[in-house]
């Protein structure tokens, strides 16, 4: 999206270091949401980061309950249909699990290159909050 300097953060270290930590360790992005006033760049990154990863496990926790109860219900009809639906399951499952893990992964790349980058879905959110 656009370069921006991080500049120093409430913990006392640089910006975008900060912001990379709160990727990799998501109680410390949660922690900065509250004392963070002064750095936007650092605000935006741990929202962002919360975002997306409450964004992410309510999809891995829907799709869990979608995919038991579907198998279930499947496996009453057709054995053969049921164990489609459960691979099917697994591997969106894995899929949510990847993506969660890549997009803070890659939040973490682009904070720390001081990069204002937008992850679907939640950015809009986080840029809006975080001013």
């Amino acid at each position: 999206m656009q370069n921006m300097s991080g500049g120093k953060s409430a913990l006392g270290l640089d910006g975008n270091v900060t912001a990379l930590i709160g990727y990799l360790i998501g109680i410390v992005a949660l922690i900065l949401i509250f004392i963070e006033k002064d750095n936007k760049f650092v605000r935006f990154h741990a929202i962002q980061a919360v975002l997306w990863s409450v964004f992410c496990t309510i999809g891995i926790i829907v799709v869990a309950i979608v995919g038991i109860i579907l198998g279930l219900v499947v496996s009453a009809v057709s054995t053969n249909l049921a164990g489609i639906v459960w691979i099917l399951t697994i591997l969106l499952y894995v899929g949510l699990i990847f993506g969660l893990l890549g997009g803070l992964i890659f939040g973490a790349i682009k904070a720390y290159g001081n990069s204002l980058f937008k992850l679907p879905v939640v950015g809009n959110f986080a840029e809006k909050w975080s001013s």
